[in-house]
């Protein structure tokens, strides 16, 4: 068929299999970072196999390289089956491709060599950013010229998380990457001080808001009803949802930033705005699990629906959690420990991950023309491998977490620590231990997930769909 009458599946097919190559070296990363805290010497001693260079090496690897990785499988699937129309260049698709490759081969040789900002989710140095820049922008390109050329009235709401999320995150890296280049591979922030603290997690919890959020509910808005076969429980709610969480997200980042040297009312308006964002992330949940009414019996026998709905239950979980973590006096207990360390991983495994995971697993049959995955029972098994793997590794860090934090807090009659640090660090080492288990687990159904896959793309010839001649 010629180019005009199918959809560009090259590139979703490209970016389908990087996200699962870079899920398990983002993960093998942070299973590996798990391991030296519990048994130091893994270091070998050796500065660019340190936890402090190998830990930005994991959060930009699961976060860009693995969920970027699945949000451009997944726009550019949905947007072109939604719109009825091919992408609007096949060159520029590509070009975002291997442009978004290089950046993450970059990070994965300048952050090991300590060539860092040190400005957390945007460590990358100015060259890189140029690049990411210019990839962004060809994205944009791609995504809403593909819409401004569709065949039909209406704009799905998946797209509009699209593209909200494409378009704040471009936003979101100018501001935050502005920075004088003092030579090839280092910079300075252009802002000072607390301000720039401030413009660092506005940044930092719009990048969970956006890239992580957002964009990955324009996921669950596609594929949950595709695999449910059943319609969005309420279109009108998905729009409330659309337009309530992208107002109020925006203002949450100073809750990061708690008995700071920020101003006190900064810090108020974070925590109040962390409170009100509550109601908009449950709509969301709620609407995507009212969508399995009449249809829960599914759920049984349908491994791929198990990832998309716990997914969602997860993202309800973080959610929740997130706001209640972000009311001062709980973050005078929470900050700094590894309670926050296991409310990341429950949004970053549990919904981001999970969501994904179920997105890909709908995707790769249809891609590469197969009825099916190879295996089924895989898929199943590699749901409960998740699943126990994130739940052992949450529930490790919040005992760990609010241990810590007690720990912390505990005065003498005469105002003396009753804890050493060392003494709290004592007492995190089980809890450690059990974090590395539940990485493990959950990288080992990564490693199961790339072989029922590669099984399931050997057998097959893929085929591009046609695009529908009529709207």
């Amino acid at each position: 068929m010629d180019s005009q009458t199918t959809y560009n599946y090259k590139v979703v097919r490209q970016f389908t299999v990087m996200t699962i190559v870079w899920g398990i070296v983002g993960m093998l990363v942070g299973v590996y970072i798990a391991a030296e805290l519990v048994w130091p010497q893994l270091s070998f001693d050796l500065p660019w196999l340190s936890f402090g260079r190998l830990r930005p090496l994991h959060t930009n690897a699961v976060i860009f390289a693995f969920g970027g990785s699945a949000l451009f499988a997944t726009s550019y699937y949905v947007v072109q089956r939604t719109c009825q129309a091919r992408l609007f260049s096949d060159k520029l698709a590509a070009f975002t491709f291997w442009g978004w490759t290089l950046v993450i081969i970059s990070a994965a040789i300048t952050l090991p060599l300590g060539i860092t900002t040190s400005k957390e989710y945007a460590e990358l140095e100015w060259p890189i950013d140029v690049l990411i820049t210019v990839v962004w922008v060809s994205y944009a390109v791609v995504f809403f010229g593909t819409i401004m050329k569709r065949k039909v009235k209406h704009i799905y709401v998946a797209n509009w998380f699209f593209g909200a999320f494409i378009l704040t995150v471009a936003v979101l890296h100018l501001v935050n990457s502005a920075a004088l280049p003092v030579s090839l591979f280092k910079s300075y922030s252009v802002y000072p001080g607390a301000i720039d603290a401030m413009v660092q997690w506005w940044y930092g919890h719009n990048a969970v808001g956006f890239f992580l959020t957002a964009g990955f509910l324009g996921m669950m808005y596609y594929f949950i009803p595709k695999q449910a076969n059943r319609p969005v429980y309420s279109y009108r709610l998905s729009v409330v949802h659309f337009w309530a969480l992208i107002s109020t997200y925006m203002w949450a980042g100073p809750h990061h930033l708690h008995y700071t040297a920020l101003p006190v009312w900064a810090q108020s308006l974070g925590m109040v705005f962390s409170l009100i964002l509550l109601a908009p992330s449950w709509g969301g949940m709620i609407n995507g699990m009212m969508t399995l009414s009449g249809a829960w019996h599914k759920l049984r026998d349908d491994p791929i629906l198990k990832f998309l709905i716990v997914s969602l239950s997860f993202y309800g979980m973080s959610t929740f959690e997130g706001p209640m973590m972000a009311i001062k006096t709980v973050n005078a207990l929470s900050h700094y420990t590894d309670w926050t360390i296991g409310h990341v991983h429950s949004g970053a495994l549990g919904w981001v991950a999970m969501v994904s995971i179920g997105s890909i697993y709908f995707l790769v049959p249809k891609l590469f023309g197969r009825e099916q995955m190879y295996s089924i029972r895989l898929i199943d098994w590699h749901f409960w491998m998740a699943t126990i793997g994130v739940v052992l590794y949450i529930v490790a860090m919040w005992i760990a977490g609010i241990m810590q934090g007690l720990m912390w807090r505990a005065i003498n009659d005469d105002g003396t620590l009753t804890y050493s640090f060392v003494e709290s660090l004592q007492a995190m080492y089980p809890y450690y231990f059990v974090r590395f288990l539940g990485g493990a687990l959950f990288l080992s159904g990564m490693l199961l997930m790339a072989w029922n896959v590669a099984k399931t793309i050997s057998g097959s010839r893929p085929e591009d769909a046609p695009v529908p001649q009529t709207a």
